[in-house]
């Protein structure tokens, strides 16, 4: 097969990176962040509500999402685990966050929102900040989606979700990260103040270009459970060892260069299972031990921020 000579025109690819969408910057080159009370270790925790629809194509575009319901149709199996997380595991992760008077962002599915709002209002309940997570995970973002398709699907998430609210989310994480090269356009057009799609940093960056007005919340995937265990088939306790691994480490590069920030996904039909549940509280004891850290959500931490800049 030979490529057309224009697949390799790019009309953005410069010196630092491909796009317009933040500045390059660099670790040693930033101001010292300072969190509340002297904590030297900002926790974000994130639990991940997907829905998966019954009825999904088992060859959706652009990509299979994680989780997804590959099996043939009727595929019970996958659904019911996604279900599980929803129903149960969910729960477990609310009792665990807030028995150590702690917080979360929980991302949420909008269809999931409008079929099962009770979840939703318990989360609220407890204190947690809720997000955006697109419409469902049988709908991705991509090129396969014309501008109007996809601006529809992220309004139509955030009216859906404002509804059930009250107020529209402030936040928005892409279903399985799936982009477009029009997605943070639209979505800082939607009037969200952060994005969580974008996983090339450990503090808040500035979104620029068509993005301008937007910040990327750095909700990394490599201590994701979905990464560690799902996909690594990492036991439960090794989950907790690399996550406190990780949590010391950025203890420690605090104490000499400023404020860090510990970002934690959760999908609740993963670490909400009763052989993994402990290892997240174990997570958690840990991380309140030090004694000098802050919990928060997201939204609270891109202001505290944005503050100091």
């Amino acid at each position: 097969m030979t490529l057309d000579r224009s697949y390799m025109q790019y009309p953005n690819r410069k010196r630092g990176q491909d796009h317009d969408l933040y500045a390059p910057s660099y670790l040693p080159d930033r101001p010292p962040v300072t969190w509340p009370n002297g904590a030297r270790v900002a926790i974000w925790l994130v639990p991940i509500l997907e829905f998966f629809p019954f009825n999904m194509d088992p060859k959706p575009e652009p990509l299979m999402p994680p989780g997804g319901l590959a099996r043939l149709y009727p595929d019970y199996w996958n659904y019911t685990l996604a279900d599980y997380g929803i129903r149960v595991g969910m729960y477990r992760l609310i009792r665990a966050i807030r028995e150590r008077g702690m917080t979360a962002t929980t991302a949420v599915s909008a269809r999931l929102a409008e079929l099962c709002p009770t979840v939703i209002r318990d989360c609220q309940a407890a204190g947690f900040e809720i997000a955006a997570h697109g419409r469902d995970m049988g709908h991705l973002h991509g090129d396969h989606l014309s501008e109007t398709e996809e601006r529809a699907l992220i309004t139509g998430a955030r009216d859906a979700l404002a509804t059930v609210l009250g107020a529209a989310p402030g936040g928005w994480y892409a279903p399985a990260g799936a982009l477009s090269r029009n997605t943070s356009r639209l979505v800082a057009e939607a009037g969200f103040a952060y994005t969580c799609d974008w996983v090339s940093d450990e503090l808040p960056v500035p979104m620029t270009g068509d993005a301008q007005g937007m910040h990327a919340m750095p909700l990394g995937f490599e201590l994701s459970d979905q990464r560690l265990i799902e996909e690594y088939k990492r036991p439960a306790w090794d989950y907790a060892e690399q996550v406190i691994d990780a949590f010391e480490y950025l203890h420690d590069e605090a104490g000499r260069a400023g404020g860090r920030l510990l970002a934690l996904p959760l999908h609740p039909r993963l670490i909400g299972a009763p052989h993994r549940i402990s290892s997240l509280e174990q997570v958690l004891d840990h991380i309140q031990s030090r004694g000098d850290t802050w919990c928060a959500t997201g939204q609270q931490i891109l202001d505290h921020w944005k503050g100091q800049q």
